[in-house]
């Protein structure tokens, strides 16, 4: 099973480096690594080079934003399977693209996802939030329930059919792509009950007071577009992180 990584990216070479090795230590081998740069001007595209194998497929051009940037590398990918790896993250230990493999070997299944840890910028093994995602079930939806985004992988044909990510959302549009995908396309998921991704908190969602009122604006838009549930589903979305911040495994 082939998988498509893509990472979107743009003056990330604190932190790119750190990534992209994740990556290269899994123990799946079969992936292809899909780099969408926006026109780096510091070292990100040193950091990425140096990582580089035969793998790698580099692009770097101007785009109007991540969720453009991610688009552009689904329409390049060839795998059966997509998955994001930000440019902040890391994966949760060496055995996740297998893991989700495994997972995906059984023909049903559409996509896989895991646990999500947040963790401090400058120490990844201090762990800030845990999001313990739970097995899925479509009613979990209008209650606010979604899956990490960046532990979600997909095979390609649910992009084929049911799209990509809505670019007129700034900061919402993996909410309105997984509530498109689970709510209105009925897409199985399967549940790897462990720390896929490892995350660094100060995301572009809730850097600023501004941005957490946006995205919250947007969160509804996307909710009420998918008919999937309107300002109680949004208020049960948001009171669900508080548990992250004092349940560590």
């Amino acid at each position: 099973m082939k998988i498509s990584i893509i990472t979107a990216v743009l003056n990330r070479e604190d932190t790119i480096g750190g990534a992209l090795d994740s990556l290269q230590e899994q123990t799946h081998s079969n992936f292809e690594h899909l780099i969408q740069d926006g026109g780096s001007t510091d070292g990100t595209l040193d950091e990425v080079r140096r990582c580089a194998d035969e793998r790698s497929s580099i692009v770097s051009e101007p785009d109007s934003g991540i969720y453009d940037a991610i688009n552009k590398g689904i329409a390049r990918a060839t795998g059966d399977v997509i998955g994001l790896l930000h440019s902040d993250d890391v994966f949760g230990s060496n055995e996740v693209l297998a893991k989700v493999c495994q997972a995906l070997s059984d023909s049903s299944v559409q996509g896989v996802y895991g646990d999500l840890e947040y963790v401090s910028t400058s120490d990844l093994s201090r762990v800030i939030r845990h999001w313990r995602s739970k097995a899925y079930d479509r009613g979990k939806l209008s209650k606010g329930w979604m899956p990490p985004h960046p532990t979600l992988f997909l095979r390609r044909e649910v992009f084929d059919r049911w799209g990509t990510y809505d670019t007129s959302y700034e900061i919402a549009a993996d909410y309105d792509a997984i509530l498109r995908w689970l709510g209105r396309g009925g897409v199985s998921l399967a549940y790897i009950p462990e720390v896929l991704v490892k995350m660094r908190v100060g995301g572009e969602s809730n850097r600023s007071l501004s941005r957490i009122l946006r995205k919250s604006r947007e969160d509804y838009r996307a909710l009420r577009s998918n008919n999937v549930g309107g300002l109680g589903t949004l208020a049960l979305k948001n009171l669900s992180k508080i548990g992250q911040f004092f349940f560590h495994p």
